[in-house]
């Protein structure tokens, strides 16, 4: 099956499946000791704490990928990338959201399963994902889209959501 002649959304699901499917679901797990999913621990709290983690991982990790193939016509496998620069949706609050998602599932999946190494692979895929957009992903955005990009960088944050100091401010003004 030639890459060109497969459906983008396939591609992206495919990509999705394999790569976030085994970082952030089943080396977890593995790491974990293989556990149940379920479990009668009385760790009621701890686990609703990670189901909510994963869920918005997993939302995040979804409505990134939509993104990847609705408005950059592409997918997040580096071998069949956006076309279009995404800045929209949850790319204008960081530019980094779906590795974010990433890191909400394996944490979730270390609440749940109450899980010390867990926590520690969490700790090791983050440094992974900064290492890679620093060496990696940045340089290759900044050759693909120029200027676009660097005016992209100026004025949303790698990876935490920057507090806007104006707001409100014309509102203020019209009063």
């Amino acid at each position: 099956m030639r890459l060109a002649t497969t459906p983008i959304w396939l591609r992206a699901f495919a990509f999705l499946v394999v790569v976030p499917g085994a970082v952030a679901g089943w080396i977890p797990w593995w790491i974990a000791g293989a556990p149940p999913l379920s479990s009668g621990s009385g760790r009621v709290a701890a686990q609703w704490l990670g189901a909510a983690f994963a869920t918005l991982g997993a939302t995040i990790v979804l409505w990134c990928t939509r993104d990847f193939v609705r408005r950059g016509r592409g997918t997040p496998a580096p071998h069949d990338p956006p076309v279009t620069l995404v800045t929209g949706g949850l790319y204008q609050v960081t530019r980094n959201p779906m590795y974010l998602g990433v890191l909400a599932l394996i944490v979730g999946q270390a609440l749940w399963f109450a899980s010390g190494p867990v926590l520690v692979y969490a700790a090791a895929v983050a440094i992974a994902f900064h290492v890679r957009v620093l060496m990696y992903e940045e340089p290759r955005l900044s050759r693909s889209f120029g200027p676009a990009y660097a005016e992209y960088c100026a004025r949303v944050s790698r990876w935490l959501p920057r507090l806007r100091r104006n707001v409100g401010k014309h509102s203020l003004r019209q009063q």
